[in-house]
């Protein structure tokens, strides 16, 4: 029997086709970095067979290539037709019956893991191509932030399967010589960290500027990190002297303060999941981040790069009701 879901923090490297191919970064970095001490927040993943069948239970596999084929991706409105018109096929489709199952019972186990009721989850994409050496399909398909409840979770999941087909996507798969019909898609659900009440930012395990492989240079901002991930905020900053971390002393080479002008925080308003607001004058005025945290961060780092043997970047979040760091 194939599975149509599996859990994140229990997958293998062997796993990883199944759940995204083989550059499946959200499935590797739970399934392995996990077991090396790095604190990643828990979910699971549907398959990308899961895809397929999605995709062959509702006969959509001729319609959408047919539609795709001879597609002049330079003409921006018919790009845009197309695109539009395929994501409305996406989603006006049932998912099949086993594969809404699964989706609503390993949601209702991880509530239950979770001491809560309908807990909030982020509904990410991972695409069986992404982050190869010659191209990058990141950030090309959606995330859905503070999603709650079952029917919602599956609502989104068929949302993430829809943005295989953004028209920002469509273009990038023509340009790079890919066909469409050989890359699917994996939606994560992963529970959330409430970085809405701390901060989150993104780490480098080198100089950015320079290049320099002896530092971690650390951004934080307050709230969810989209506005550190978008640029749409000017950070605090910290770089981290890594032999120094090493011999366990205190390792901040320098510390910037940034303005910290927004922040992304939980929404109550009815149809909005988030929001986006002016970061209070207290908050800007000092650093998102403590030393220690900034410490624990660049050790992650380190143990993040040594298992893929080369520079990386990291996204993280503190949550803000614990006080713990993903």
């Amino acid at each position: 029997m194939i599975s149509h879901v599996l859990w994140l923090h229990e997958l293998r490297l062997t796993d990883l086709s199944q759940v995204g191919g083989k550059n499946s970064s959200l499935g590797e970095m739970i399934g392995n970095l996990a077991k090396l001490g790095v604190s990643v927040p828990g979910g699971y993943a549907t398959t990308a067979d899961a895809f397929r069948q999605f995709i062959a239970h509702n006969n959509l596999e001729k319609r959408i290539f047919e539609r795709l084929d001879g597609l002049d991706v330079e003409d921006v409105a018919a790009l845009v037709k197309a695109g539009g018109e395929i994501r409305g096929w996406v989603i006006d489709a049932p998912l099949q019956p086993a594969l809404d199952a699964a989706i609503r019972d390993a949601y209702a186990t991880l509530c239950a893991e979770s001491g809560g009721v309908d807990v909030a989850v982020a509904v990410r994409s991972s695409a069986t191509a992404e982050d190869l050496p010659d191209a990058s399909f990141a950030g090309q398909q959606e995330t859905f932030l503070n999603v709650t409840g079952a029917d919602e979770v599956v609502h989104k999941v068929k949302e993430v399967f829809a943005s295989l087909y953004n028209d920002r996507a469509i273009a990038y798969r023509v340009h790079h010589g890919f066909k469409h019909e050989d890359v699917f898609l994996s939606a994560g659900v992963q529970l959330m960290v409430r970085s809405d009440v701390g901060s989150s930012g993104v780490l480098f395990t080198l100089d950015t500027e320079s290049g320099f492989r002896d530092v971690v240079f650390v951004t934080a901002s307050y709230g969810l990190g989209e506005m550190v991930v978008q640029g749409a905020v000017n950070p605090d900053e910290f770089y981290v002297y890594k032999p120094t971390l090493q011999a366990g002393k205190h390792a901040i080479l320098r510390r910037s303060l940034g303005a910290k002008q927004l922040r992304m925080v939980y929404s109550s308003a009815p149809g909005e999941r988030v929001r986006t607001e002016d970061t209070p004058a207290d908050l800007r005025a000092r650093f998102s981040l403590s030393d220690e945290d900034v410490h624990e961060l660049s050790r992650q780092a380190l143990i993040i790069e040594r298992h893929y043997g080369r520079p990386m970047d990291v996204e993280w979040g503190k949550d803000g009701i614990t006080g713990k760091l993903y």
